[in-house]
């Protein structure tokens, strides 16, 4: 039980990590972009060529991942989703869901169709005992970096001034240029810190889900489940949002196998319904 909880909680803290930039684009932002798996998987495949081509350490790779997919967001944000900030949601849904299948195509074409190889450094390789119980260090690899994500999020975004800036945008982006503050620019770091975080996210699951080009489809229906659970626009709502879904999942493919994905799916549907702005609301947002 203790190592299926454990391995649930690593799971999650992933799903947190790919998850939360997306939770910034749909709340703060009020962008629907579907096209958030895309961000991850660039970076995943950044890390991986670096890793496997060039003989890049894992650290630095993974510093590459993000800042590769932070880029791509930033220049497709200035290009592209700009535009469409005070559109209709159908119309952002069909921007990003075309980048998407786009996306799939374009990694199919310069990568091929199969899983990317990866191999674990030594140091991250084995298990450790914890209070008698062994535990992947892999697996408390990535507890620790969604530990740190979760603690610098919610320092940057609620006791900085950049935080404060990007709460006033949201609220009101005319006000918010009155008095001086560059709401475009902001934006674009914003949305490029979410895409930066996804990509981060795509190359620490290369250990654990693998990473082909049906990546980005494949698991947007878990980042969706994460934000929208958890609630959109916050920090702490896909955190929690993201254990649970975790721990659920994981617990229902030991235990219950024969059950697929309808474990999973069945309890989300429930939280939605019990809670349906999310497990943690956000200011402004009537529970």
């Amino acid at each position: 039980m203790a190592v299926v909880l454990f391995d649930g909680v690593a799971y999650g803290m992933l799903l947190f990590l790919m998850a939360v930039g997306l939770s910034v684009t749909m709340g703060l932002m009020n962008f629907v972009n579907l096209a958030h798996g895309s961000f991850a998987m660039a970076g995943g495949y950044a890390a991986a060529v670096l890793m496997n081509a060039h003989g890049v350490g894992f650290g630095l790779a993974l510093l590459a991942a993000f800042v590769a997919s932070a880029l791509l967001g930033a220049v497709l944000e200035w290009l592209l989703y700009r535009r469409l900030y005070r559109a209709h949601p159908l119309d952002q849904v069909l921007l990003s869901i075309g980048l998407v299948f786009v996306s799939i195509a374009a990694f199919t074409w310069f990568f091929g169709p199969t899983l990317q190889p990866f191999t674990l450094p030594g140091w991250l390789q084995g298990q450790v005992a914890i209070a008698g119980v062994g535990v992947g260090r892999y697996r408390l690899f990535l507890i620790g970096c969604g530990l740190a994500v979760l603690a610098a999020l919610l320092l940057a975004l609620g006791r900085t001034r950049y935080g404060a800036m990007v709460r006033a945008a949201v609220d009101n982006q005319r006000v918010a240029a009155g008095t001086g503050i560059h709401v475009q620019r902001l934006f674009l770091l914003t949305f490029s810190l979410g895409c930066g975080l996804a990509g981060l996210g795509g190359a620490l699951s290369l250990g654990v889900l693998g990473l082909e080009p049906g990546f980005a489809l494949k698991y947007l229906v878990y980042f969706l489940l994460v934000v929208c659970v958890g609630g959109a626009g916050t920090i702490t709502g896909p955190f929690a949002a993201a254990l649970l879904v975790g721990i659920v999942d994981v617990a229902g493919k030991y235990y219950l196998p024969q059950t697929g994905a309808f474990l999973i799916y069945g309890v989300m549907i429930v939280m939605l319904l019990l809670r349906p702005h999310g497990l943690v609301v956000r200011k402004g947002v009537t529970a």
